[in-house]
């Protein structure tokens, strides 16, 4: 069983930057992927960045790429997402997702995920 539990949102003027935490309570070695997912209200969830546990391989979806980087404290069980030149279409609200037997090529797929946070809210507006 994992915990996850969201922090960072707000409100940031556009090309501003902004930084979202994910700390995680329980079992989160081995094959653990975790991810950040955004989602608007109407529209389905949208994949934004995903790590491995074990390695650190990330993954990115087309719309944040060279802007967002998600990087992990192993120390911490925290991931992170660092946004930098945000839009106003980056405003959504952020989850934060993990699972244990991932593999790779599901990793952006919200559907491949058991555990997730309550959300965090990124308003980009000037």
């Amino acid at each position: 069983q994992v915990e996850l539990a969201e922090s960072g949102g707000g409100l940031v003027q556009p090309g501003g930057s902004l930084r979202l935490s994910c700390a995680a309570s329980g079992r989160t070695s081995g094959r653990y992927a975790m991810a950040w997912f955004r989602q608007v209200e109407g529209k389905e969830r949208e994949f934004v960045a995903g790590i491995r546990w074990s390695g650190g391989h990330t993954y990115y979806g087309d719309s944040v790429k060279g802007r967002f980087t998600i990087s992990r404290d192993m120390a911490k069980n925290t991931i992170y997402l660092q946004m930098n030149s945000l839009k106003s279409e980056d405003t959504a609200v952020y989850y934060c997702a993990a699972d244990g037997t991932i593999i790779t090529s599901s990793i952006p797929f919200s559907s491949s995920y058991d555990y997730w946070g309550q959300g965090t809210r990124v308003t980009v507006s000037s």
